[in-house]
């Protein structure tokens, strides 16, 4: 029952109690993880260095010297954050073999907090996917997929084929840092959100995904998708426990010139009583082509709930939303263009052996690294970029950008508090089905609803809300004004506590590891 706890007020205190030793969650986590091992969700797992680090965090607590909430708590990290020791590969063949010399900022924060890093997570190659279907080293599945909750509404075509073809997929680009988090094989995990990559899944996975405002958590040590719109992104299980995370993982970092100056001052959230003087608006622009009429009614639920329970919810309007999409896959392939640059078989990486000159080596490196999906970003960025059309597509996307904020920034000085949004179209899509159209095609239908967060730098939140008819996940996004974590995650929490998502009942683990999935209660450690 440990591994569905709450991070602060349940496991971190079973853990000063002495009720449950470290090096047995950490053996339990990766018991798990071999008996979910069909899940795809980590690239690596380092079961060596994981169980020395539960060991050294048992001596502490036997000494009376936790090192803090986190000692002993076992995470997982996207393979896109660089770990000292452990292979980072981007689910890609040009890193394959890397391993990096430091640590990201972020990593060797929970490192230095005790945290117990289980390993790498899957993802979408250079994080370039919003379904965790084209990595290197395969899909990721998602969880639901063997829940008894899908079992029970979903009906096979064939019992021959249910194992390997009704699987649904997990969102991405973090998709198997969602799939870890709701497997129960860690407490937490890392993320990355570009464009909706930590949110997107975590709404197909049925676990908490929080986007913080750019610049709060340090960049350094993450392999850069698009400078301006990166941010480390956080999963666990309960809102709770991702503020335990955001309060560990951020401030000033002089590594990363784009995080804040101030020192960040960790907060314990209250519990609301009254949310009468709470304003929520419901931009009329997020009904997108493509809302399935399920989360539309999911929505308007949620919106109502707030009403009657006093708050004031206003509808408001993001009039230059419509563009955000095109405009967002401009800038993002030019700065993809740009960063992919890096890779070019001199410095680190795949080098091919290709030696009848420097610029053949280089195309061929490049093009036996990559997959399809990088080199189409790296072609149309680099259009984006040409001399003869750098004003008319890359000026021109900056230009609207600034719009887009700008319709945040009003909106907000109109007196509303949060942002009420679907997170995604539908609930998750089944593989066989999301493979059908091509990478680009689905991201941008996939990323329409969460990434002008991203463009405007706001901090946004899923939050898992109810299950579909099919049985499957499905979250609404709360959106903040710049740097009010405190009060988003608020909220956030209020409203997790009025829908209390069901707790996933994985029957395909449950014959591997009966017993760890009978505790009822959302799973977390604070």
């Amino acid at each position: 029952a440990a591994l569905t706890d709450r991070l602060r007020s349940q496991v971190s205190a079973a853990l000063k109690e002495g009720r449950v030793a470290p090096t047995e969650l950490c053996q339990r986590c990766l018991a798990l993880i071999k008996s979910t091992k069909f899940l795809n969700a980590y690239i690596t797992v380092a079961e060596e260095t994981a169980l020395k680090q539960a060991e050294e965090s048992e001596e502490r607590y036997k000494r009376g010297q936790p090192l803090g909430i986190l000692d002993g708590i076992p995470i997982a990290v996207k393979d896109n954050f660089n770990t000292a020791g452990i292979e980072t590969t981007c689910a890609s063949n040009m890193l394959k073999g890397y391993i990096s010399p430091y640590n990201a900022t972020v990593v060797q924060k929970l490192l230095d907090q005790g945290a117990v890093l289980l390993g790498k997570t899957n993802l979408d190659e250079f994080a370039m996917g919003s379904g965790s279907t084209d990595g290197v080293f395969g899909p990721v599945r998602n969880p639901w997929s063997y829940s008894k909750q899908y079992k029970e509404k979903c009906v096979p075509k064939s019992h021959s084929e249910d194992e390997d073809s009704d699987w649904v997929i997990t969102g991405g680009s973090s998709g198997g840092s969602a799939a870890a988090v709701s497997s129960f094989t860690c407490f937490a995990a890392l993320g990355s959100d570009t464009g909706g990559s930590t949110r997107n899944p975590a709404a197909h996975c049925g676990v908490v995904g929080l986007k913080p405002t750019y610049g709060l958590i340090s960049r350094h040590g993450l392999i850069p998708l698009v400078n301006s719109m990166d941010v480390p992104g956080i999963l666990t299980r309960c809102v709770d426990d991702a503020a335990v995370l955001l309060g560990s993982l951020a401030g000033h970092d002089p590594k990363d010139s784009t995080t804040i100056q101030d020192d960040f001052k960790p907060f314990e959230l209250p519990n609301l009583t009254d949310i009468s003087k709470l304003s929520i608006g419901i931009p009329k622009e997020y009904n997108a082509p493509g809302l399935s009429s399920e989360i539309l009614a999911l929505w308007s639920k949620a919106a109502n709930l707030f009403k009657n329970a006093g708050a004031k919810v206003v509808e408001v309007s993001l009039p230059h939303t419509r563009y955000s999409i095109v405009c967002y896959h401009v800038l993002c392939t030019a700065e993809v263009a740009s960063n992919m640059a890096r890779f070019d078989g001199l410095e680190y990486g795949h080098r091919s052996d290709t030696k009848d000159s420097t610029e053949s080596m280089y195309a061929a490196t490049r093009r036996e690294g990559f997959n399809d999906v990088v080199r189409g970003r790296i072609l149309s960025g680099n259009y984006f970029l040409l001399k003869q059309n750098y004003e008319k597509y890359f000026v021109k996307a900056q230009k609207v950008r600034r719009l887009i904020a700008n319709d945040f920034v009003k909106v907000f000085r109109s007196g509303v508090d949060i942002l009420l949004t679907p997170t995604t179209l539908s609930d998750a899509a089944p593989y066989t089905e999301f493979i059908q159209e091509d990478n680009r095609t689905r991201s941008a239908q996939d990323d329409i609803l969460t990434q002008a967060a991203n463009m405007a730098g706001l901090p946004a939140i899923n939050i898992p809300t109810a299950l579909s008819e099919r049985g499957l996940p499905v979250g609404l996004q709360f959106i903040g004004r710049s740097f009010q974590e405190k009060q988003l995650l608020t909220v956030a929490k209020w409203f997790e506590k009025q829908v209390q998502f069901p707790v996933i009942q994985l029957e395909e683990v449950k014959r591997h590891d009966s017993g760890v999935f009978q505790h009822q209660k959302s799973a977390s450690f604070s």
